[in-house]
């Protein structure tokens, strides 16, 4: 993420973010066709997944299109620590539900105080 972010963010510069966004994950799907086809697939079954699994590579595409919109405006370690952060809070959440197959995992104080800590490093590193 660290040199996959700043590059995005050059794409987004010199191209785009939609075509930028478009790029990476272009790249992307020709890198991982070569194992598929030299190992074989179950990529045929995707019609059977749930339509919400789906969301996945949305999101990807949400995170790469943030990353290389914020990068020029606040800079790569903002913008990662940010994100990492955010990806913290959502995974928190997701533990405490058991929300999309988590292993249920109590919000507790300790938790509480990491996840406190971590935004702490998040405003020092933005501000």
């Amino acid at each position: 993420m660290g040199l996959q972010s700043p590059m995005a963010s050059m794409l987004t510069q010199r191209l785009g973010v939609f075509e930028s966004v478009f790029v990476i994950h272009a790249g992307g799907a020709i890198l991982a066709l070569i194992p598929l086809l030299a190992y074989g697939s179950k990529l045929g079954q995707w019609r059977s997944l749930p339509w919400y699994l789906l969301g996945a590579g949305v999101f990807g595409l949400v995170v790469v299109a943030s990353i290389s919109y914020t990068i020029p405006r606040v800079g790569v370690a903002a913008a990662i620590t940010t994100i990492v952060a955010g990806q913290l809070l959502v995974g928190t959440i997701l533990d405490h539900c058991g929300f999309l197959g988590a292993a249920v995992k109590s919000l507790d104080a300790t938790r509480v105080i990491g996840m406190a800590v971590v935004l702490a490093g998040v405003w020092l590193t933005v501000r």
